[in-house]
């Protein structure tokens, strides 16, 4: 008995000490990144949300549950850890006392049950990880697996770890069915009555032998998995809700964040770069929130799955991404926490890995590749995989502003943009005048604002760079007009006095060329009556508009409700005031726009409209909604050259291809180009027919409804 009592304490000081040693450390390292202030007050301000969302999200499994078989898988080993809590309890209650009870329910028959069940749930998970990684194995599937680039070695280990500590227990308890020791009724504790009769022939000395070596071992196994956790990508059992509760709520997609330096937001009129942390330059530009989700990935390779850059071919892997820096911060830690004096002694290898570039290529020795940081498209697909809220976007966009602000190293051909966009306020450079061109097309008059929005508007319709000066868009802007029209909702548009919103600059990561758009277009909204508090709202038909002013406008003091077409289109439709009676005898696909279905969840109105539709036929793709695929032009990708691996929009145009559609339905003046060069590339190669066509749901709607219209005259 004193011997037993000797070595669990024993082995409980030391693995406590090792564990608290190494969290000590990483709480250090943490810290030693930016403030993020923000983060705290927004768990001090909704303590409501938040212990919903640990509820939902840490307990529930909300995220994993997802994907149903393995999400099951980790659900049952979750739920079973916190159940044997119980067993961990026992077990140090039997060191001191072969029978031992929990007082007050270690007797109760329900809870040895309990515990059974959840035990052999752990194995019935174990056994599921097992066949998924053996059928997931990267050395056979190489790109293909979502475990590639993860440290899969490190995974066999705690595998057998966990499966060690489930059997100790469950060997040391049947022990104790034969020496009459174990604290609950036979029958109920089915698992270990079932290895109890296993090790009955034994007689009572073996078994008494048993109970103690495997109590110890079950201890020993334990505590071992406890230092192993601290060591390894299982730290996220203890970190993982710690993100979760610090995340952005309700989650990072839409709005990025604005700029901060030592916890404040960057004012640029007075930022100073020599002083001033200007994105991600460093590993310890980051913030501890930042570093927090470094130490949190699981490595379960979701968000490579997912990722359209990845499938296609290209180095980005956002679970590579966050495993470099990760390794990076770590082998660079002895420095960051280290004092000027101590510096000096570092090994030379310490020395060199503080020395890396954090951006740069194989031969600058960088930690995150140039070619990895600009394919990203900004879809969003990793955050919202993402079964421990890490924020990717957030730190690739971050390295980008650091990349254009302070190195100047961007792609060339984005050079272009940003001047057009400083200079003429689109894209494209063209003369602000022609924003106003399409108007001319109509056979109606829309009117163009000039100072404020007159009385009896009800809309401001912000037309956006594209559906302005693109011929395709320009075709879903002269839709939704005359839908708007054929409904009497009056409506206004600001034409020349219109600017991009700054979204492609700052998905670029110029944060200064999309302030100075922004706070220009801020000023002209507001000067025009379209704030939230006059009552009115904006239409906004291109996404990324969308998006921007309703979600990151408001950064720089713009409030205003934005509703997207698609939106108020499905409203007229509901309320009878726009009725598609023609039928049109198609079958049609619909591709959901990154920027409006997964950051901003709108699913719905797109399809209600192809639904209201008489004639139509909806299939969708494999890849639809919150697992929607993108069509590459995010993140400022419109603008840039795709020539690593296979183009995004071929990739999607392919799924849609092979359900032999009539028409590709999409809700996005950029998707609807990226869409529509794909398919143009299909038809010259004779992969798709000739009458195939990308169109807005808008378009779509007008058709029928226009027809309907045009009827009695004919």
């Amino acid at each position: 008995m004193v011997l037993r009592i000797i070595v669990g304490l024993v082995l409980t000081i030391a693995a406590f000490a090792v564990f608290g040693r190494r969290l000590w450390w990483l709480k250090r390292l943490a810290f030693s990144g930016q403030p993020a202030p923000e983060r705290v007050a927004a768990v001090r301000a909704h303590p409501a949300a938040d212990v919903e969302t640990q509820l939902t999200e840490v307990v529930g499994q909300r995220k994993l549950l997802k994907w149903s078989v393995p999400g099951a898988a980790h659900a049952a080993t979750f739920w079973g850890f916190i159940v044997l809590l119980l067993t961990i309890i026992e077990a140090y209650g039997d060191l001191f006392s072969r029978t031992f009870a929990i007082p007050g329910i270690g007797h109760w028959a329900v809870i040895g049950f309990l515990e059974d069940l959840f035990a052999v749930g752990v194995l019935c998970g174990l056994a599921t990880f097992t066949v998924i990684r053996i059928r997931n194995d990267p050395h056979k599937e190489g790109r293909r697996s979502r475990f590639f680039g993860s440290h899969t070695r490190a995974a066999w280990v705690v595998l057998a770890m966990i499966t060690a500590v489930i059997l100790t227990l469950l060997i040391y308890r049947g022990a104790q069915q034969n020496t009459g020791t174990f604290p609950y009724p036979h029958p109920w504790a089915f698992a270990s009555w079932a290895f109890g009769k296993a090790l009955a022939p034994l007689g009572y000395g073996v078994n008494s032998v048993l109970e103690v070596v495997f109590l110890l071992a079950q201890l020993g196994v334990v505590l071992a998995f406890l230092v192993v956790i601290a060591y390894s990508k299982h730290l996220h059992i203890f970190l993982a809700p710690l993100n979760i509760m610090f995340s952005r709520r309700p989650n990072a997609l839409g709005p990025l964040e604005p700029m901060r330096s030592a916890g404040k937001v960057l004012d640029f009129e007075e930022a100073d770069p020599d002083t001033d942390v200007f994105g991600i330059g460093k590993i310890e530009d980051m913030t501890w929130k930042g570093l927090l989700d470094l130490g949190t990935c699981t490595e379960c390779g979701r968000c490579q799955s997912q990722c359209p850059a990845w499938a296609t071919g290209k180095p980005l892997s956002p679970k590579q991404v966050i495993l470099d820096l990760r390794d990076h911060a770590f082998a660079k830690a002895p420095y960051l926490l280290a004092t000027e004096e101590e510096r000096a002694h570092l090994p030379a290898d310490v020395l060199a890995e503080a020395a890396r570039p954090l951006v740069g290529t194989k031969e600058e020795n960088g930690v995150i590749d140039p070619d990895v940081l600009w394919s990203c498209t900004n879809c969003g697909a990793c955050v919202e995989e993402c079964p421990v809220d890490i924020e990717h976007i957030d730190h690739i966009d971050g390295m980008r502003r650091h990349q254009v602000l302070v190195e100047s190293a961007f792609p060339t051909e984005a050079t272009g943009m940003l001047n057009n966009l400083e200079r003429k306020g689109n894209p494209w450079g063209m003369a602000e005048d022609r924003r106003a061109d399409w108007i001319t097309e109509l056979d109606f008059e829309v009117p163009v604002v000039d100072g404020v929005i007159p009385d009896g508007i009800e809309y401001l319709f912000w037309v956006g760079c594209a559906g302005a000066l693109e011929d395709r868009a320009k075709k879903t802007t002269k839709a939704i007009a005359e839908l708007l029209h054929t409904a009497g909702v009056t409506f206004a548009v600001l034409g020349p006095a219109e600017a991009c919103t700054g979204d492609p600059a700052r998905r670029l990561g110029n944060e200064f060329v999309f302030q100075m758009l922004a706070q220009q277009n801020i000023e002209t909204l507001n000067e025009a009556g379209a704030g939230r508090d006059k009552g009115r709202k904006v239409i906004a038909s291109c996404p990324h508009c969308f998006n921007t002013i309703s979600r990151e406008y408001p950064q720089l003091g713009g409030d205003y409700e934005v509703i997207h077409h698609t939106q108020l289109l499905a409203k007229l439709v509901e309320d009878g005031k726009l009725t598609p009676v023609n039928s049109i005898d198609e079958k049609i696909t619909y591709h959901d726009p990154c920027f409006l279905g997964r950051h901003n969840k709108v699913y719905t109105p797109p399809r209600a409209i192809i639904d209201a539709v008489p004639g139509t036929r909806a299939e969708e793709m494999h890849r639809c909604k919150g697992q929607g695929f993108c069509c590459g032009a995010g993140g400022a990708r419109m603008w840039l050259e795709e020539r690593i691996g296979t183009r995004i929009n071929n990739n999607r145009i392919d799924e849609a291809l092979a359900l032999n559609p009539d028409t590709v339905s999409t809700a996005c003046p950029y998707c609807m180009v990226m869409l529509g060069d794909a398919i143009n590339a299909k038809k010259a190669s004779g992969e798709a027919k000739d009458s195939l066509e990308v169109i807005d749901v808008a378009q779509l709607l007008v058709r029928s409804v226009r027809l309907r219209e045009e009827q009695p005259k004919a």
